[in-house]
Formats: C-alpha cells, structure tokens, sequence
C-alpha cells in the first residue's frame, strides 16, 4: 500500500499550502491563503469531532500521505449539506419556444435561469493532487474514499450529491464565461472575484448578482461555447464521476460556466457497491489470491483508507499484511471494502 488517506488535522495546515500553491487556481475549496485554510482545517476538526446522527454544517477534510514517509501528496473533501450559511447558485440551462403564426417561424431561445435548486445537498470536491502521482492510482483513492466515508457514516449526508467541475479558462487564467456574464456587474476580475470568495464566501453574490434570466443569444461567443464544459484538467475526474453515476442536467457554475453533476446519494456506484465485513485474518506477504480492493476502517476522525486485497473466509474477509499494517486493522476489526 502506497498511500494511506486520513482526516486532516491541524497539523496539517502546512502541507495543505503547500499543495494550494500549485493548483494553478480556481480551486475554491483550496484557496492559496493560509487563513482561510487554517480556518477550513478548523471547521473540518469540530465536524469530524461531531458525534450526533444528522445532517449538519459539516467539512469533512482528508488528506492523502505516502505510506513509507507520511508525506502529503493530496487531498479531498466532503461539505455534508451546501447552501446553510449562504445560498448555492447556480445557473440553469433553459429554454423557451415561441411562435410567430405570421412569420410562419418558431424559435426556441436559450436561457440561463438563476437558481438555489442544489441548497441542501451533500458536495464532493477540493480534489488535488500532486502531479508526480497522478500515474499511481492514487487519485481513484482520493475521489472513491469520499464514497466509503459517506457510506460508513449515511446519516451524516443528504439524499443527494453534486459536483461542482472547474469551467473553461483562457490562457491567462481568466474565464470568458465570467467575462461574457456576470463579471460586468461586480468590476473585478474572474481571479479576484473566485479569490475573495473562497475567503470570505459567496455572499456579495447575492448581494449583486443580476436575478433576471440572461439570454444566451446575447452573450460572446467565447461565454457561449464555456456553458457546462469542464476545464481540461477536470476531463479525468469528469469521467469518474460519471462512472459513479453522476450526470450533468443543465446547471453550471456562476463562475466560470463548468458543469455541476448531480446523483441520488443512495446511487453513487461505489456505495451500492461496498460491504462491510470482519477481518477474520491477517495474510502473510507471499499471499496471492483475493480481490485488489479500497479498504477503509475507522469512524469519523478516526477514518483511514487505501488499497489492500480482501478474500472472502468463514465469518468474514481476509486482509494482506500490508494493508492491515498501514490501516491499523486487527483481526476483529470491521472494515468496510469495493473492488478496485
């Protein structure tokens, strides 16, 4: 086992710098400020230290270090229910027909619809991971432990889940969909804007946002052809959430136009997928059978998760020896597993 991903800490708050620094950007839920991350650390802290059933204004923060050194190389993360401390916006794409009997013409006019249909649902995202390891498999661990973590802890989540995937960006780093929209109303630019954000939250959208429907026939081209296209870098991540059975259905991020993918928590495949069981034995190093699988244990900031081989035994799973040692899992322990 490579890496291990853990709850973060607030020891932690270097490492998480460190990684925001190289983002690149337009991660708002890693900004490259230190307060604000100190701040999120310590939010996902009284989260994890939350013990009541239900659903709450929860972070759930991990990080992804090396198993050998400890190092951290990655990390992800849950909001339990978006949209408690100030609304979630997002933009829908609509569409109207009208017809004109003497013109012999009908016409169907597309719109963007400002919308709070998302406030209350549970939020995947923050998922970066350094570049070195992006051949390693490690960043399937870092989105798939988010699904084992939800399964182990359901009541904690809502009944659904979206996704918020970065939008399209020129090569300066600014989005033309913020420029061809609602950036005209607030004289900063995309960057500043996504920076004071992440922050200090979302409200002087609210406060300025326009609230009338925009036509998108009136909008550049550039805006218009950024409406629910992920970013490049987001192609990847894209996929996976589609495999869990995340779909796009018309709404995007005010920001930079990126699709938001929804699914019915209770349908995200790793979690119809994965079983929990007792380990029932430790197998030695030369063990070769069983199913290469995600292996998680623990509750809330007691969580830990990676990779190890689980064969089905009388009364429960066996574990490889390394995965045991690095998860600190013990004959007796449940853990709770998916294939690979």
């Amino acid at each position: 086992m490579s890496f291990v991903l853990r709850a973060a800490r607030p020891g932690d708050l270097d490492a998480l710098c460190r990684l925001a620094g190289c983002t690149g950007g337009g991660f708002t839920n890693l900004p490259p400020d230190r307060a604000a991350l100190a701040a999120r650390l310590a939010w996902a802290e009284a989260s994890f230290a939350r013990d009541g059933s239900g659903l709450g204004d929860d972070l759930f923060l991990f990080v992804l270090a090396d198993g050998a050194t400890g190092d951290v190389r990655g990390t992800c993360q849950i909001i339990a229910q978006v949209g408690t401390t100030w609304p979630f916006h997002s933009y829908r794409l609509t569409a109207v027909t009208q017809h004109s009997k003497e013109l012999g013409r009908t016409i169907r006019t597309e719109m963007l619809v400002l919308s709070t249909d998302y406030d209350g649902a549970s939020e995947v995202g923050g998922l970066f991971l350094m570049p070195g390891e992006r051949a390693t498999g490690a960043g399937t661990l870092l989105a798939r432990s988010r699904y084992l973590f939800m399964k182990m802890h359901r009541e904690r989540f809502a009944a659904r889940t979206i996704a918020e995937l970065r939008g399209t960006l020129d090569a300066a780093g600014e989005s033309p969909f913020w420029d061809g929209t609602i950036g005209r109303f607030f004289a900063m630019s995309f960057g500043e804007a996504e920076a004071y954000q992440a922050v200090h939250g979302n409200q002087f959208i609210a406060d300025l946002i326009p609230k009338h429907p925009i036509y998108t026939a009136l909008l550049p081209e550039t805006a218009r052809a950024a409406i629910g296209v992920a970013h490049a870098s987001g192609r990847g991540a894209q996929r996976m959430l589609a495999a869990e059975g995340f779909a796009y259905d018309g709404y995007v991020d005010i920001f930079d136009g990126g699709p938001t993918m929804a699914v019915a928590t209770d349908r995200i495949a790793t979690i119809r997928a994965a079983r929990e069981d007792a380990v029932v034995a430790i197998a030695d190093e030369a063990w070769g059978e069983g199913t290469d699988s995600l292996v998680a244990c623990g509750r809330l900031g007691a969580f830990r998760a990676g990779y190890g081989r689980i064969a089905a035994a009388a009364g429960g799973v066996r574990l490889d020896a390394a995965a045991a040692a690095a998860l600190g899992v013990g004959v007796g322990d449940a853990i709770t597993h998916v294939p690979r």
